[in-house]
């Protein structure tokens, strides 16, 4: 049994940030919901409790709250549990003790210099002057009886607690995210010195563990796989592959809403490479004709889902009879952001946007859903695959989004303007790859604008669509920020979509990061 973190959700959008931190540390972690009773939390053995962030103000009515039991539980060796709040989390604790919280007359949200007043314990090692993320309208007024600043910034005199005779500490900052500088070795520092964790969960245990997960589960029985090519799916094929080799069979659906010859790569890479049992759907046509005229994202990604589920099933029942019986389980290569961002998952986080592989499958299909990778981000997938040595071709390839380029294409979406796309897509990553800049971008794609610009090409006047690039930087996906990529390469590359391209006369350059934007338009 690996050593274990729990950590309770308070509706962060950061919240799995912190489990991945916690998992580079080498130690196991799992999120529970903050419900979760004094009891339960003892059940799970861990060997530290961390409170996470969340929306809602601690004196706000119906806002979550922390029994005192949670703060005075012990662990199995009888010693008391060590536990971190950040933000809310912080706030919850300093409540529960007789502290108070206010709503701060400077809201702060961004980049804070973190004064550090005691660097013994959570801060070891940790440089003051270090830059924090805060994301905070309240604050604390004073501190719980038996409590001590350990750190603060400008605008936050206590920005770091500590609790003089118990291990008990809260954060104001975000340390989960990539923004805070040394949020890596506080967490750690929480997770090994604090804990006492001795750091031995790797991505090697996680494969010999959820290859055996999976054969325990599935049996005799067929699963069948939604594949699209990228990274996610790739590798949890491959997965299943080694777990049950041909009693995977992966269905790929081909919505004519790819980048340009992806359909025919990932077709010769499943069934060539890797030898996989795979079932191949063209069902471009009926996609392009469910979207006619249909403008608003939410509306595109809902046709979408419910359409792919239609095709998806038909290849099923094919399936069906080849095999002589139906499938029992259903895989799927989600990850958490594509959860978190969709449905509130263990807490009462808020939805942003909906994501067509999360939910959303008809009881009617009856499956038993698979997802070996629900609670990972993209770069550990990642580490995953090499150790199952998938190509570096297929894990390096950027994230692409569920609905394709339906989200990419801004308004009406039709077969004109998806080649019109699929062209200026082409162009710039064939460019970021010949410039070396392709693997120092998380993402990187080119969106068709629902507006046309007057240009001239020589003597001649057009009237043309306008293509805007976006690349951005990023660990987890849960936040990133544009690319500052050489203004003499972006001009290349405008030059030659607009050249290249007939049907775009302008190109232009997204500089906005996440949040407050999202990295894709829609």
């Amino acid at each position: 049994m690996h050593e274990k973190i729990v950590i309770l959700d308070y509706g962060s959008q950061y919240t799995q940030l912190i489990a991945r931190r916690v998992r580079e540390a080498g130690v196991y972690s799992e999120i529970h919901p903050c419900t979760l009773t004094p009891d339960e939390v003892a059940a799970l053995r861990p060997k530290g409790l961390i409170l996470s962030g969340g929306p809602c103000s601690v004196y706000d009515p119906g806002a979550p709250q922390l029994p005192r039991e949670m703060l005075e539980l012990r662990r199995e060796d009888g010693s008391p549990l060590p536990v971190l709040g950040i933000c809310y989390g912080l706030q919850a604790m300093a409540q529960t003790l007789g502290g108070a919280v206010e709503r701060a007359d400077r809201r702060e949200f961004g980049r804070a210099h973190l004064q550090i007043d005691d660097d013994s314990d959570l801060f070891a090692g940790v440089p003051s002057g270090t830059t924090v993320w805060m994301s905070h309208g309240d604050h604390l007024t004073r501190l719980p009886e038996g409590f001590e600043v350990i750190a603060h910034t400008e605008n936050a005199p206590i920005a770091a607690v500590r609790a003089v005779d118990r291990p008990l500490y809260g954060v104001q900052f975000h340390p989960e995210v990539v923004h805070t500088d040394y949020g890596r070795q506080i967490l750690q520092n929480f997770a090994l010195r604090i804990c006492g964790c001795r750091g031995d969960w790797t991505p090697a245990s996680f494969i010999e563990e959820k290859i055996a997960e999976v054969r325990e589960r599935v049996g005799d029985e067929h699963v069948i796989l939604g594949l699209s090519g990228g990274v996610d799916s790739s590798v949890a094929a491959v997965l299943l592959h080694r777990a049950l080799g041909d009693r995977l069979t992966c269905i790929f659906v081909d919505n004519g809403l790819l980048r340009k010859g992806e359909a025919a790569q990932v077709v010769a890479t499943f069934r060539d490479h890797f030898h996989i049992r795979l079932k191949a759907v063209d069902a471009g046509a009926l996609f392009l004709s469910r979207l006619e005229g249909v403008v608003d994202p939410e509306q595109k990604r809902k046709i979408i889902g419910a359409t792919f589920i239609e095709v998806f099933e038909q290849a099923t029942e094919e399936l069906t009879r080849e095999l002589g019986r139906r499938p029992r389980f259903l895989a799927q290569g989600t990850l958490y952001p594509d959860v978190i961002e969709s449905v509130s998952f263990r807490g009462p986080s808020a939805t942003i946007k909906t994501h067509h592989n999360v939910g959303g499958l008809p009881e009617k299909l009856n499956f038993e859903i698979i997802e070996p990778f629900r609670e990972l981000f993209k770069d550990e997938v990642r580490a995953i695959g090499r150790l199952l040595q998938v190509p570096e071709v297929i894990l390096h390839r950027h994230p692409f989004p569920g609905p394709g380029l339906a989200v990419r294409v801004i308004g009406p979406v039709t077969k004109e303007r998806l080649d019109l796309l699929r062209e200026a897509d082409a162009i710039f990553i064939e460019e970021l790859q010949r410039h070396g800049l392709y693997d120092q971008v998380w993402q990187a794609f080119a969106v068709l604008l629902p507006v046309q610009t007057v240009g001239v090409m020589g003597d001649e006047r057009t009237y043309e669509y306008v293509c805007a690039l976006r690349a951005v930087t990023s660990v987890d996906g849960m936040t990133a920020d544009w690319a500052r990529l050489p203004h003499e390469f972006l001009a290349h590359v405008s030059n030659r979509i607009v050249n290249e391209v007939r049907g775009i006369n302008r190109a232009v350059y997204d500089i906005s990061s996440k949040p407050p934007a999202t990295i894709e338009w829609e």
